[in-house]
């Protein structure tokens, strides 16, 4: 679902959002048009709007965890976390967490990779979201979600900042619902 489409229709703030991201082409390979949120988050006012979105929806749905996937979703993950009250859990890169982790792999449209997370960071019965900056085919998300069941979290739902425009017909990951703030913007800003 996108922000656009639950209530949040001609608030200026989605505009801003967008406007914020910059585009850029072909990177990292030829033919992509890169949603670059760095440039959101030199954005005070784009930012705080991201985040405030955020906030709004899930203050009251009773989520104890947001998980971020490694590393965009580490940015905005930690300020939902604290300001719903929930624990932020990283979902990090191979070999990145020490102690005892449990890892998810998945594909991605040029190879494989895995997420991992540590034993131990989720209840079982925890209701959890999931965060990350872009989703483009949601082999990402879907990870997500399946390591966080594998431990017994409920997923209520995964949000992103942008959403390509395919993923709009499909609205749910594995079964969890998506929301998404923007689509992408195709024309090139710097």
């Amino acid at each position: 679902m996108f922000a656009a489409e639950n209530g949040l229709r001609g608030d200026p703030r989605l505009q801003g959002i967008s406007k914020a991201i910059r585009v850029v082409p072909d990177f990292p390979i030829p033919g992509i048009m890169f949603q670059d949120i760095t440039t959101l988050l030199l954005d005070h006012k784009a930012f705080k709007d991201t985040v405030d979105i955020f906030v709004d929806r899930y203050r009251d749905m009773g989520i104890s965890v947001v998980a971020g996937i490694e590393a965009r979703g580490f940015v905005f993950g930690p300020s939902i976390a604290l300001a719903i009250g929930a624990k932020f859990v990283p979902l990090r890169k191979p070999n990145k967490l020490p102690g005892e982790v449990i890892s998810e792999a998945y594909v991605l449209e040029y190879g494989t990779d895995r997420l991992e997370m540590h034993v131990g960071a989720i209840e079982p019965g925890e209701r959890a979201l999931v965060i990350d900056d872009l989703v483009a085919t949601g082999g990402t998300l879907s990870a997500a979600v399946r390591l966080l069941e594998r431990m017994g979290a409920e997923v209520v739902e995964c949000a992103c900042v942008v959403g390509l425009p395919e993923v709009r017909g499909q609205r749910r990951l594995d079964g969890k619902p998506l929301y998404i703030l923007v689509e992408p913007r195709l024309s090139v800003n710097y």
